[in-house]
This record gives structure tokens, sequence and C-alpha cells, in this order.
């Protein structure tokens, strides 16, 4: 594990109000030591000390988290949400070795007013109160551009990037992309589970792909500077996306179908395209999503089989990681909101082995740790993980404008 950042002092979420009179009190999940942490890696000393320098020498970019404090009653999380104050894990992330986030937010978990998310007003209140909260500190940095990022990089700081998985807040409001570009918004997903005004989501039995407005919202995020993802997207809306944006597109967090056969992963059609257009896929690790036959039993080797299938395919230029994870009872969480997150659909016909977490990408403050220590340990060369640790991820926001 590595040592606390410099820069980071120990702040935490909301401390410059009172807990209990301003906001209400939560017993929540610890971001350290929730769970063991990860016994597979068996690194010698030179390994260790080769990996501990590529993770505090380099820029690390993760492009799909949610970097916040659950209850540790995850139970609790309607009620926790329904305040629209959730904690950013600063003392997860300053032991993350990660340089920047792409930070999604509540999303479709949104339910400040409704059960169901995705209501645009919960949606702002969630940005306000998170941004609220970042502001009263010096550690994380709202990150708008690649220069916030180097400069969290030079100043031993972390840049979160807010993000969004769907599109469906602006229901047919085009200049709500605007809006939430002023907000600091760089990265927005088309459509979650469910079809929305812009395209079909991966549960629909019937894919429509990409509509009219949705074309004219993919053009309106390329003008903007905002990285369009897919990674929810039914499969048309998919190809059908990166056929009308002019700029390359993101999977911000996914895994190939062709290792692992369910919605949630992508076929090796969309992958090919998305790669030839010059886009980046993430790694996903969110719990029973990017397992594997060869590793059933979700773990860092499941989503390293998923790893090495899309170098194959792809490319190592357009491979990146974005593993999805959280400081809470994730799998639990994922019960909690099935409805609302769709899992049915997206595991359908599968069957696998229930896991506790996901041993080694359990939470935001050991993914890259231990990413690292497993290219480090199957002889990836430095340039090699640089790419896929920054270069791959950068060049998408660079390229789009952010």
């Amino acid at each position: 594990m590595l040592e606390p950042a410099k820069r980071y002092d120990g702040y935490k979420s909301y401390e410059y109000l009172t807990e209990g009179e301003d906001f209400r009190a939560f017993d929540l999940a610890a971001e350290i030591g929730r769970v063991p942490a990860y016994a597979g890696l068996d690194l010698s000393d030179t390994q260790k000390e080769r990996a501990t320098r590529l993770l505090t020498e380099n820029i690390v970019v993760s492009l799909h988290e949610h970097p916040t404090l659950f209850p540790e009653d995850i139970m609790e999380t309607v009620d926790y949400n329904r305040t629209a104050r959730h904690r950013t894990g600063y003392e997860g992330l300053a032991r993350s070795g990660m340089t920047a986030v792409f930070d999604n937010f509540m999303d479709g978990t949104a339910c400040v007013t409704s059960q169901a998310g995705w209501k645009w007003t919960d949606i702002i209140a969630d940005l306000g109160m998170r941004f609220s909260d970042i502001a009263h500190q010096d550690f994380v940095i709202k990150g708008g551009s690649i220069a916030d990022i180097q400069l969290a990089h030079e100043t031993g700081r972390v840049a979160l990037i807010p993000g969004l998985e769907a599109s469906t807040p602006i229901e047919n409001e085009l200049d709500r992309i605007d809006i939430l570009y002023g907000f600091g918004v760089r990265q927005m997903g088309i459509a979650y589970s469910e079809a929305n005004t812009l395209g079909s989501g991966l549960k629909e039995k019937g894919d429509g792909g990409l509509t009219d407005f949705g074309e004219r919202a993919v053009r309106r995020m390329n003008k903007l500077g905002i990285a369009i993802d897919v990674s929810h997207s039914g499969d048309r809306t998919s190809l059908e996306t990166i056929q009308h944006s002019t700029k390359p597109i993101l999977i911000t967090h996914a895994g190939a179908r062709g290792v692992w056969d369910t919605n949630r992963m992508k076929p090796d059609e969309v992958l090919t395209a998305c790669a030839e257009r010059g886009g980046v896929l993430g790694l996903e690790a969110a719990p029973h999503t990017t397992l594997s036959h060869d590793h059933p039993k979700h773990s860092l080797e499941s989503v390293m089989d998923h790893f090495v299938y899309c170098v194959d395919l792809m490319g190592l230029e357009h491979v990146s990681f974005g593993p999805d994870t959280l400081f809470g009872d994730h799998v639990n969480l994922h019960k909690a909101f099935a409805e609302q997150l769709s899992l049915g659909a997206a595991h359908a016909g599968v069957s696998y082995e229930e896991v506790p977490y996901v041993d080694g990408l359990e939470n935001p403050a050991e993914c890259f740790s231990n990413i690292v220590g497993w290219l480090v340990s199957h002889d990836y060369s430095d340039d090699e993980i640089r790419a896929v640790v920054c270069g791959n991820t950068m060049r998408v926001p660079e390229e789009v404008g952010s």
C-alpha cells in the first residue's frame, strides 16, 4: 500500500459543518482496511520498488470510479442518498496512487426526490453538494482540463473529473448539456440500462439505436468538449454513437463479451469500432461483471483476463482501467438497487459464484497498486504500463477538447 500523499492534511467531508446539526450523521464504511489486502501478488523486492516508482512518478488516471463513502449498513443507502450529501473518500484517494479520477457521482441511485433516480434536480443537487465540500479543502481539486490533471500531479493532489453514466437527466433539453458542462461535467454516457431520448440501454429487448435527438446531443457534446461514454448503451446504440461522433469515444467501464458472455460486456464489433476511431476502453471491476471462465470467482485475475483479450483485439494503446469501485459493500449495494441498475438484464442467462467483494479491486484505495503490481509481475514494460494507466486515458479528453 502506498503512503499517504503529502498534500493531504486529514480533511473529512463537510467537517466545516456540524454533523448531526447541519446534516444527518451515518456510520460510514472504512476507507482503508475494510477487507483484507490482496494476497494474490508475489512480487520480489525489486518488483515492488519498480511498481512503487511507476505509481509515484507518473500520472495515474482511473476512467471510472465512485470514490465516495457509503453507510456501514449498506441498506441505509437510500436514506443516505436522499440527503444528497455523499462523503468523498479523501483518505482513500490519498492512498490510491491516482492522480486523476473520473467520478460518476450517484447517477441512477440519485434518489433525493425520486426512487427511480436520474432526475435533473437530483443530479444538480448531487453535483452541487459534492462541489461545495470539495471547495472547502485543498487536496482534491475539481478537474476540467488536461492542465488540471498535470497540476494535480505536480502539486501532490488528486484531480476529480465529474462525469455522468447517462444523459437521461437532460430529457429533451439539448441546452442542459451546456449547463452540465458549466457545472464541470466532462464525460457523459448516452444511456444507462433503460432507453432514453438519446438511445437504447443494454437491458432493452430491442435496441433502436441512436435517435435523431441523440445525434444532435452527440454533436453538442463534441462541440463542448464532453467525452462520450457508451458503457451501458445497447450494441447498436454504441456502434451508431461511434459512427456519428467526430471525436473518439470512451467505453469507460466494461469488458469483453468474448471473455464473459453477458449484455454488460461489449462484443468484439463494438470494441474494434471504438479502437478504429481512436477510442479507449476502461476495464470494469464492479462485482460480478468482468468474470472469466479461467477465473470465475471475481478477482483481479478475472479482470486481467479481459485486459489480455482486449489488448490482443484492440491494441494496447486503446485499453485502460475504469474499475468502478467505491468505499463500502458494493455487492449488497447492487442488491439494494437491483431494479434501478437493471442487474438482472445485465447478467441474464449466465450463472456465477457470488463473492463478498472483488479480491484485489475492492475499493479506489487499492485498485491501481494491484493493477500496476500485476503488470510488473507479468513483465510489461514501463512504457506499456504508463500507457494503460495514463497515456491512453489522457489522449481521448485531449482530442475531445476537455
